[in-house]
């Protein structure tokens, strides 16, 4: 008692002191709130300020007011920023110019001129921030000044606090427990330990006792009169209601057992007969310690013990049988394991024969609809080459009667205790067999319960015993339907994760090229494996671009599942429509960079939704002509280099953060690549070792491509993945290997073109004089019209230098390159012009024509395709009406 009340003392104590302690911190958070939105508030409109943070040196103005304020106020930090979120003034000088942190919500808010007060991790760890904004004269946001209170500072507070309250908590506590054990020691010497209330709930708990236990028993007195007994002892003895008081010869019971009642002997654990039951005896005396003389016996019915031990014994080969089911059916996510292990379990521990039908659409990875009509046999196991009925990988069909049907239409299990009639036996195995041709296998007793989760049935689990095993009974019924729920619950899982890792596999390579195209500058090969417990967003991609040159690219998406390979899709389809705009590898991946950030943001809307941060890429433009390969990359492994000669070379390519994380420039790499130099881009799951440990490095993969110096780009691929591929693999491998191609310098003319409309002419003749020394002579007319107008425009709307380049190939190239930046555009051309019509001739004579920028101007392009050049018909030579209005692309 004393203990307890002390306990009750102490969490009194323990309560209070932490009541207050909360109290104090609550209060020390509000006050550095109030006090940082009033400092915030008073620096953000104090005369000055909107003039200095518009000035050309806002942080020279700014940074020592801001800091007399901080240090005035006691408070952490004074911090004014602009609209762009970067910081004007702050203690840390090293971190004056870089951008205001905190939630990305909260952020957007202090940027949009809203007043905050928050608690969050600032950059000086956790503080309480205040955040007002500064306006310009019309209302617009100039910025905006935030205050900020570690929350360290405020916890000093209380801590100082802290003594006071422990002393006094402590005081208290110890005056308390002297009264308490003073009071607890007087009613102790008063009721000697022991009082009224506890002698009757004593009393009450011995005669409860002696009621309530399931051994009878039995106070005899020295003379042989029957003192106390308890009911099971009346019970199992068939005592009188007044037996008590008798004489223990008086009360017709076996001879034995009255004897040895009288005898007061000592026994353990003797068996007696009494009426129909064999009762175990245990006789003790009580005179011992100076009790009173006389003995006390114990009855026990050991028939109820035995066949209480023999329920128990059932009830545990129950439990370990469901048990092993619900540990072994569950390890597989493959539909015919997952109904094979059914059958392990359950034979012959359960029964002798069992099998597993699943209807035909959980096979294809849908869920059934009644009607339930075809099932397949999935599973088949125990006693089948003594009962050769039961075959595996074939449609069950039952028979109108059969207790199958009658399970699929109820979804109830059915219990047929004995199966003797032959004609129900063909019904029930499911083989359409006519009873005078069905032999009698020895099947004799069938369970046979619906596989069914949410409502819906997914096929039928048929527990067969031979006759030389006991009949299925009532109890059974209840193990069979938790082997075949447990199975059911398996099956759904195994039937979804079927049809959503097809789905997401079937989106992935739908997503990825479905061929390579065409192109001179390189011979590419490619592979695409998933991960085995998924897919993942990795991809390829070879993009041909104008000039013999080819874009190659390689790229991942972080996590797996169906977000992954749609976001795939997402940046592949966002690299391709970039790469028509024909821009550097750096210029590209930012665009691709700050797509990535959009659509990060537009999931911060959706908090179920999985943001893109962590996606990388590899973007390398080769180009044939000079034999210069430019690469970027953002967060993605570098290429590894082989040369003609065999060696192997990682070449230092910079690498950038991956896509999405935004505010640092990428940077290139210009590689000069020999002709037959193989180029290898992959992902990350190619540097997963055998044994699964991830990121192992590029240094496997050289090894692996030095011991295969002379292969070709299929020959490669394959090696690699013989080589590289990790028993397990988790996560997915795209790997491309391109071998490069330089275009023959026979096959390239260039000329200086001068800026006077004079020179079209003989240029146009030294162009056409070295097409038909090609043995392109079928060409000539059209290439002779697109070359006349490309210079045309160039000397109308470029500036110099000009220069006109032809490249032979799989088509013929006209590139015309000048010093002028503007863009050329298609405008509808009127009636009564005289010109405004020559690019639209060049699209319609040139299968592809283009602009590309340079770093001194640009070029405008045109490809002829040398197989099928389209001849011009009269209408096309004489213009007339069909080009009139068609545009004007001569306008730069």
């Amino acid at each position: 008692m004393f203990i307890l009340q002390l306990l009750l003392v102490l969490l009194l104590v323990v309560g209070a002191v932490v009541g207050l302690a909360l109290q104090a911190r609550s209060q020390g958070m509000a006050d550095a709130r109030k006090r940082s939105l009033a400092v915030a508030g008073t620096m953000a409109n104090a005369p000055g300020v909107a003039q200095a943070m518009a000035s050309d040196h806002p942080t020279a103005l700014l940074r020592d007011s801001a800091e007399a304020a901080r240090k005035g106020s006691a408070v952490d930090s004074v911090v004014v920023f602009d609209h762009r979120g970067l910081r004007l003034t702050h203690p840390d000088a090293t971190l004056i110019g870089k951008r205001i942190i905190g939630p990305a919500k909260l952020v957007r808010e202090e940027l949009a001129g809203k007043t905050i007060s928050q608690t969050f991790h600032a950059s000086q760890g956790l503080s309480v921030v205040s955040a007002v904004p500064v306006l310009k004269p019309d209302g617009s946001v100039l910025g905006g000044v935030s205050v900020g209170v570690k929350v360290e500072s405020v916890n000093s507070v209380m801590t100082q606090r802290l003594p006071l309250l422990l002393g006094s908590a402590t005081g208290a506590l110890a005056l308390t427990t002297g009264g308490t054990a003073l009071i607890s020691r007087r009613v102790r010497r008063q009721t000697h330990g022991l009082g009224a209330t506890e002698m009757t709930r004593m009393y009450e708990h011995h005669d409860a006792v002696l009621h309530s236990v399931r051994e009878g028993v039995l106070v005899v007195a020295a003379d042989g009169r029957l003192l106390l007994v308890n009911s099971e002892a009346r019970a199992l003895l068939g005592l009188a209601p007044d037996a008590e008081g008798r004489h223990i010869g008086e009360l017709g019971l076996e001879p034995r057992l009255t004897e040895l009642l009288v005898s007061g002997r000592p026994v353990t654990d003797e068996v007696y007969p009494c009426g129909n039951r064999l009762l175990a005896v245990n006789l003790r005396p009580t005179d011992r310690r100076g009790g009173p003389a006389g003995s006390v016996a114990t009855l026990r019915d050991t028939t109820e013990l035995q066949a209480l031990s023999g329920r128990a014994a059932v009830a545990r080969e129950r439990l370990e049988l469901l048990y092993d089911a619900g540990v072994r059916i569950g390890s597989t996510l493959e539909l015919t394991e997952t109904t094979e292990k059914l059958v392990e379990v359950a034979v012959p521990r359960f029964a002798d024969i069992v099998t597993v039908e699943l209807l035909d659409p959980v096979l294809q990875g849908e869920e059934p609809e009644p009607p339930y009509e075809v099932l397949h046999r999935t599973a088949v196991g125990g006693d089948t080459t003594a009962h050769p009925l039961f075959r595996p990988g074939e449609r069950a069909v039952y028979g109108p009667t059969a207790p199958q049907n009658q399970a699929l239409r109820t979804g109830h299990a059915v219990l047929q205790a004995v199966v003797s009639d032959q004609a129900a036996v063909s019904d029930a195995t499911g083989l359409g067999t006519p009873a005078e041709h069905t032999p009698d296998h020895g099947t004799q007793s069938l369970i046979t319960v619906p596989l069914r989760y949410r409502g819906v049935t997914l096929g039928l689990a048929n527990f067969w015993r031979t006759r030389r095993s006991e009949p299925f009974e009532e109890e059974d019924l209840a193990i069979a339907g938790e082997l075949s729920g447990r199975t059911a619950i398996c099956v759904d899982n195994a039937r979804r994760y079927a049809r959503e890792h097809a789905m997401v596999t079937t989106l992935q390579r739908n997503l990825l090229p479905g061929s390579l195209p065409d192109q001179d500058a390189t011979e590419v090969a490619t592979r695409y494996l998933p991960a085995q417990g998924g897919t993942s967003g990795s991809w390829f991609d070879v993009i041909p671009l104008p000039g013999h040159r080819v874009a190659l690219v390689v790229g991942k998406v972080a996590g797996q599942g169906l977000h992954a390979a749609a976001t795939m899709g997402r940046l592949r389809i966002a690299v391709q429509n970039f790469s028509a705009l024909d821009l550097p590898p750096d210029e590209l991946l930012s665009l691709l960079d700050e797509l990535v950030t959009r659509l990060d943001l537009e999931q911060d809307t959706d908090p179920d939704g999985a943001r893109i941060t962590g996606a990388t890429c590899l973007y390398a433009i080769y180009d044939s002509v000079r034999g210069l390969c430019t690469v970027a990359r953002a967060g993605h492994p570098a290429p590894v280099l082989i040369g003609p000669d065999g060696t192997v070379d990682t070449p230092a390519v910079p690498v950038s953060p991956p896509l999405g994380l935004g505010g640092e420039p990428f940077e290139v790499a210009e590689l000069p690549l020999a002709e037959g130099t193989r180029l290898v881009l992959y992902t990350n799951g190619l540097l997963d070792s055998h044994d699964g440990a991830p990121d192992t490095g590029p240094g496997p993969l050289r090894h692996a491509l030095a011991d295969n110096p002379d292969l070709g780009p299929e020959e490669t691929c394959q090696a690699l993945l013989d080589t590289m591929r990790p028993a397990r693999q988790s996560d997915d491998i795209a790997l491309l290997v391109a071998r490069t191609r330089v275009l023959d310098p026979k096959d390239v003319a260039e000329w200086e073109v001068p800026l006077d409309p004079a020179a079209v002419a003989p240029i146009r003749a030294a162009a056409a004089q070295q097409i038909r020394a090609w043995g392109l002579e079928e060409a000539d007319f059209a290439a002779e019209l697109i070359i006349s107008e490309l210079i045309t425009n160039a000397l109308r709307y470029g500036a110099p230098p000009v220069r006109l380049r032809l490249l032979r190939g799989r088509d013929l190239t006209f590139e015309v390159s000048d010093g002028s930046s503007t863009s050329p555009h298609l405008r509808r051309a009127r009636t009564t012009d005289e010109g405004g019509r020559g690019l639209f001739l060049v699209s319609q004579f040139a299968r592809a024509w283009g602009t590309r920028y340079t770093a001194d101007g640009k070029v405008i392009w045109a490809e002829q395709a040398l197989s099928g050049t389209p001849a011009l018909d009269d209408g096309a030579l004489g213009l007339g009406d069909s080009l009139v209005g068609q545009g004007d692309p001569s306008a730069l």
